[in-house]
């Protein structure tokens, strides 16, 4: 962290000029026209004032290159020419990982292998290239998915046999030349029940090998770094009558599942963030067919049931989605499911439906590409529409399917995590169907319920026999709390706690804003002592800031309510003992991107300072334990504040004027409630009426 500069890092992907004292280009996450992305040498952290995205250097290089955290950190200290000292690992560890590494080497060699057999002899040139030629496909394109052919070929060779004996046997013309360069069978073939092995080779009867592509055409499969996975082959079309599987896809191992990768998600992931959509097809042509015509946000299921890892990846790069369907009515119906897993995690789901039957790749072949996308842009509609257009001509004048259409309708809406959306949705479908709209928002709720159930239902079973819930974590207790003996600069906190609980409002634009302010000072001040306290032997103990805040809310039994809040007051008080801790840096440079950026908000200079902070910073006479005692202060009658218009509700309830007992209880606690905001009004110097 300490070595890796901000502006060393992002000026390898981005051009940057000096704005006073930051640096400032074009975003390199969104479509940015005009320089929005501000690089901050003095916070070591960069950010992008359009789309928000940004980092510390390896958050950087985590979002840029959609890698994971500790592969940023390989990163950069490559680039730094620094040694990892990586965790000592056990023998199966070590060698889990030299597998996999081998498998990651054979399918580059394979790849490169393939690619030369089709552009450098005459067989692939004849029959691999001119094959995607023919179907319309340009060479940068074939290039850029690197493309390959693997020839229909066999080579004689002698295998050992019996007590010292040979035997001549035909091996395939790739798997010869992978031995030949060195590379272990193991890694070739495939064992389905470990999966070991890359499977570009299949082990007959007679111990040789065959090649699983021979006379195939090859799609790379890339993992979202750029590794090669898998591979899919195609029989060309000359040998297509009476073959019933035209594809040919590398078996599950441990480097490769079908379910957990997106043919295309390589080439596409850039212009996914920059466009902030992502288009999904169906096959390899297809995503081929879109970056021909200019479309390259486009990612390919390759043909199977969309799963819920191929949509988290989606959803790492964007949160909207549009699926293309060709046409094949039987196909749409059968892809309900996999509109529904797209909504459930949070997506926003556009379909669009091509004409004519035609497929991306067909309907490329009849248009240019400025017609291509201007269709796209034209046909894209949400799930209701679509749905509705697509069924009910069926249920025209049948009451009975067109209340199938709308339990169909509201099973997907119940789906969606967010109760706006759905609401927004409920009233679309009530409006499109001519509905009630108390009625469909009523089956959503029954729907969503339904849906929890099973949820809860399906994670008993899965629950083990003896495992308990995990303890919600809870504040550390040696946490020294303030006490009349504190100095003035440390004030002593009021009782009365359990009357600041249970406010209804407690997620209210002002009391975030007020937690707000806790955590500004906690990451610009939290690591410095503002006071002594005694400990049990009676020596004095310095209290930092951060102790000081978590001490008060700890002593009232108050929680920050905003969850990012609440994970960085936590962090503060578990590592602000450690040496050379600083708040702000230590935010800064923390792995959870969210929480960086978060803390890159408040503490930048471009965030405007309340004025108690400007008053500290100014040099002014107010003193940092005066600050902290003041935000503190100003937070709980805030709570209280919101506690009393709550009591004030109540005693507004007609019922609870006709029952005297509670009523006076009601009025007790309001007196109490005024006393308590009368104590914490002293501390801050106003005056209560």
């Amino acid at each position: 962290m300490d070595a890796a500069n901000i502006v060393d890092v992002v000026s390898d992907f981005v051009t940057l000029k000096r704005a006073g004292a930051n640096l400032k280009g074009l975003c390199p996450f969104h479509d940015d026209r005009t320089p929005s992305f501000m690089v901050s040498p003095a916070k070591n952290y960069c950010k992008c004032f359009a789309c928000g995205k940004g980092g510390n250097p390896v958050g950087f290089i985590m979002e840029h290159e959609q890698i994971t955290y500790p592969e940023a950190l390989r990163y950069l200290a490559k680039k730094y020419g620094i040694t990892i000292e990586e965790k000592e690992m056990s023998k199966e560890d070590i060698q889990r990982q030299d597998d996999r590494e081998s498998m990651f080497i054979v399918n580059e060699w394979a790849n490169q292998w393939f690619q030369d057999q089709m552009n450098n002899t005459d067989d692939g040139r004849a029959i691999g290239l001119a094959y995607f030629r023919q179907r319309g496909f340009r060479d940068d394109i074939i290039q850029k998915f690197q493309l390959g052919f693997c020839p229909d070929k066999n080579v004689e060779v002698e295998m050992p046999e019996g007590n010292n004996g040979m035997r001549r046997v035909r091996m395939g013309v790739m798997s010869d030349a992978a031995l030949k360069a060195g590379y272990q069978e193991k890694y070739l073939t495939n064992d389905p029940e470990t999966g070991l092995g890359t499977g570009i080779s299949i082990k007959n009867d007679k111990g040789a090998l065959r090649d699983r592509y021979w006379g195939r055409v090859i799609f790379p499969i890339f993992t979202m770094s750029g590794k090669v996975v898998g591979f899919g082959g195609r029989v060309l079309d000359a040998a297509t009558k009476g073959v019933n599987i035209k594809y040919q896809n590398s078996p599950e191992s441990i480097i490769y599942s079908k379910k957990r990768e997106l043919y295309g998600l390589f080439q596409a992931k850039q212009a996914i963030r920059k466009q902030d959509l992502c288009f999904l097809v169906e096959g390899y042509t297809d995503v081929m067919a879109m970056h021909q015509s200019g479309i390259e946000n486009v990612v390919a299921s390759s043909g199977t049931a969309l799963t819920d890892d191929q949509i988290r990846l989606i959803h790492r790069l964007t949160d909207n989605i549009t699926v293309i369907y060709d046409g094949d009515a039987a196909g749409i119906k059968a892809s309900q499911r996999g509109i529904d897993m797209l909504l459930a995690q949070g997506m926003n789901v556009r379909l669009l439906l091509l004409p004519d039957g035609d497929d991306p790749d067909s309907f490329a072949r009849k248009h240019n590409a400025s017609e291509y996308q201007q269709y796209l842009a034209e046909h894209q509609v949400d799930f209701i529409k679509f749905k509705t257009n697509l069924l009910m001509e069926e249920a025209q004048g049948d009451p009975i399917k067109k209340s199938q259409l709308v339990n169909n309708i509201v099973q997907s809406i119940a789906c969606i995590p967010n109760e706006i959306t759905r609401s927004v949705y409920v009233q679309e479908t009530a409006q499109a169907m001519q509905i009630q709209e108390r009625i469909v928002a009523q089956a959503v709720t029954k729907q969503v319920q339904a849906n929890y159930e099973e949820q809860q239902k399906q994670r008993e079973r899965r629950r083990p026999v003896n495992s308990t819930e995990e303890h919600p974590q809870e504040m550390p207790e040696d946490i020294p709390l303030p006490t009349n003996e504190v100095p003035d600069a440390v004030p002593a906190e009021v009782n009365n706690a359990p009357l600041l609980q249970n406010i209804h409002d407690r997620d209210s634009k002002r009391l975030s804003n007020k937690e707000r302010e806790l955590i500004r000072l906690i990451l610009r001040y939290g690591e410095q002592v503002i006071g002594n306290l005694p400990d049990e032997e009676g020596n004095e103990q310095p209290i930092t800031v951060i102790e000081y805040i978590t001490a008060s809310l700890v002593q009232d039994e108050l929680q920050l309510t905003v969850p990012i809040h609440k994970s960085i007051a936590e962090l503060a008080i578990q590592h602000v003992k450690e040496t050379g801790f600083i708040a702000e840096k230590f935010f800064l440079n923390y792995p959870d991107p969210e929480i960086n950026s978060f803390t890159f908000d408040l503490v930048t200079d471009k965030e405007q300072l309340s004025r108690m902070h400007q008053k500290k910073d100014n040099n002014d006479s107010i003193s940092l334990s005066s600050l902290a005692s003041h935000i503190v202060t100003d937070y709980k009658l805030e709570i209280v504040t919101q506690q009393k218009r709550q009591i004030m509700r109540q005693l507004q309830d007609p019922e609870l004027m006709r029952d005297t007992q509670r009523y006076l209880e009601v009025m007790t606690q309001y007196k109490d409630i005024k006393e308590i905001e009368k104590k914490l009004s002293q501390q801050e110097g106003r005056v209560i009426v």
